[in-house]
């Protein structure tokens, strides 16, 4: 009798089993039910000619029944500019893909533009997925907008070489090559007409000058960058913009990926290397971001004449430094040195350097930070000689503010033997000396009227957004009125074009109310 109820349930387990493994490849032709993600996938702005991120769209089962999705397909079919990959296939029309009852599958979503044959400088590309056909049928939008854009790329040679150009040299005198070229009379005047994107090297040859209108933006590839030779200059003359937003005068250098998940990434390009032997650079309403270094500045080891002269620009988000200068000559006024891997501003092996009213703040939040928001030496350190030491003729900060979120903000390294002239006045200073490691240091002597003067060390700077790099500062700042008018007079107006001639504030912003904003 056991054995009878045994066997009884053994067989009507069996039939349970064959039966489920039956039902799962009973699939019926899905009739307009699916779900989606979302109803319009958004593949944000690219360039023409080059591809988009990838994108995901996930569709949904929501009955209880297993279904057959007839067909997935884009709308304008081969001709589409877009690219799907349905559950790992590649392709742009697929037929009979089962979906499980209650399950989902990923759909992945690229594109590629060409808009050269089109007379618009920007165009809304679009398409859409389709699932089915008929009655059944159902949509998903796709939108992309595509730019049109000048590039500047080195040749290349019928043997498949690219053009080289020579960056630099090693310890052992061997050139440094990298893929670049020089540019032509003809694409020296950068407009705001286009954008231009840059890849490999963009060399600024000896004798010429690189022209940059107002609203210009420059993109660069990634490992590209621009070279300022001997001889040659560069000047941007950016403007002052009524929409901060769209910053529409400012001249704006960045990487060429567009997409807002590429806004904040550093070290997409190399940087801007103004070489030895460049002088009277000058730049004017502009922002470099999300580069390598920033801009590297070599001196001429004369001084005479300033390098650089940099107003009312912008420099964030650069993996190393923002602005890292070699025995070079600077006068900046206006100039927001923000965030990045190391210090935001370093002045090595001397120079020549005078801030008027500006704002060095390292808030760095991509990983650890060693260096200081600012960082002076007229040597290079951990040498034995001084075969690389040069004179700090003068580093003068007038009405500036530097701060961050380490402790301790300003480094200043000497020698004991070259020139090391600095002098801070009128200066908000990050500098929280938690071990006393600095105390009886010379340099950190804050009594010194000769090197400090009316500094402030603490207090809230009331910063708008640190992670976003904007360093307005509000109302209960704790510079306000604390900058010496006879600097402000210098630069009566702020970066944003704020009059600041009588009780001005410390930094590159005049205060203002945060719910105005």
């Amino acid at each position: 009798m056991r054995i009878k109820v045994l066997l009884v349930f053994l067989i009507t387990g069996l039939f349970v089993w064959f039966s489920s493994c039956r039902k799962d490849f009973e699939y019926a032709p899905s009739a307009g039910n699916l779900s989606f993600s979302k109803d319009t996938v958004y593949l944000d702005t690219i360039f023409s000619n080059i591809g988009s991120s990838t994108y995901s769209l996930k569709v949904y089962n929501p009955t209880r029944d297993d279904v057959i999705i007839p067909s997935i397909g884009l709308q304008n079919g081969p001709t589409s500019a877009y690219r799907l990959n349905v559950d790992g296939i590649a392709g742009k029309t697929f037929q009979n893909i089962p979906l499980n009852a209650q399950d989902s599958l990923f759909i992945f979503i690229e594109t590629t533009v060409d808009i050269s044959d089109n007379d618009l400088n920007t165009l809304l590309y679009t398409d859409a997925i389709q699932f089915d056909a008929g009655s059944n049928i159902q949509e998903v939008q796709l939108v992309t907008l595509v730019k049109d854009a000048i590039f500047l790329f080195p040749e290349t040679d019928a043997s498949g070489e690219t053009e080289m150009i020579t960056l630099d040299f090693d310890a052992e005198g061997n050139q440094i090559q990298v893929e670049g070229f020089e540019l032509s009379d003809a694409e020296l005047n950068f407009t705001g007409e286009k954008p231009y994107v840059i890849y490999g090297f963009a060399v600024v040859p000896e004798g010429k000058e690189l022209l940059i209108d107002p609203g210009a933006r420059i993109h660069f590839h990634k490992d590209s960058g621009l070279l300022i030779k001997e001889g040659a200059t560069i000047t941007i003359n950016g403007a002052l913009s009524e929409n901060r937003e769209l910053l529409e005068n400012e001249v704006i250098f960045e990487g060429d990926r567009l997409e807002p998940s590429f806004s904040d990434i550093p070290g997409q390009w190399s940087g801007i290397w103004i070489a030895r032997g460049s002088i009277s650079n000058v730049i004017s309403y502009t922002t470099i971001k999300n580069a390598t270094v920033g801009l590297f500045i070599e001196g001429d080891g004369v001084l005479d004449t300033p390098t650089l002269t940099i107003e009312n620009s912008q420099l964030y988000n650069n993996a190393s430094h923002n602005i890292w200068a070699e025995t070079a000559y600077i006068e900046a006024q206006n100039v927001v040195l923000g965030s990045s891997g190391s210090s935001s501003l370093y002045c090595s092996l001397g120079g020549n350097y005078s801030f008027i009213h500006s704002t060095i703040a390292n808030y760095w939040s991509n990983g650890f930070r060693v260096d200081a928001a600012l960082e002076i030496d007229n040597f290079i350190p951990n040498l034995d000689n001084n075969a690389n030491s040069a004179h700090l003729v003068k580093a003068d900060f007038k009405n500036c503010i530097i701060a961050g979120n380490g402790f301790t903000e300003l480094s200043l390294t000497s020698n004991d033997e070259n020139d090391f002239n600095f002098n801070f006045s009128n200066c908000y200073i990050k500098f929280d000396d938690i071990s006393n490691s600095f105390q009886t240091d010379p340099l950190y002597d804050f009594e010194n009227n000769s090197n400090y003067e009316s500094v402030i060390l603490e207090g809230d700077l009331d910063f708008f957004r640190t992670n976003r790099n904007d360093y307005r500062i509000g109302l209960d700042a704790e510079v306000i009125n604390q900058g010496n008018p006879i600097f402000s007079a210098e630069v009566p107006l702020d970066i944003l074009g704020i009059n600041r001639t009588s009780n001005p504030d410390l930094g590159a912003y005049q205060a203002r109310d945060k719910e105005e904003d």
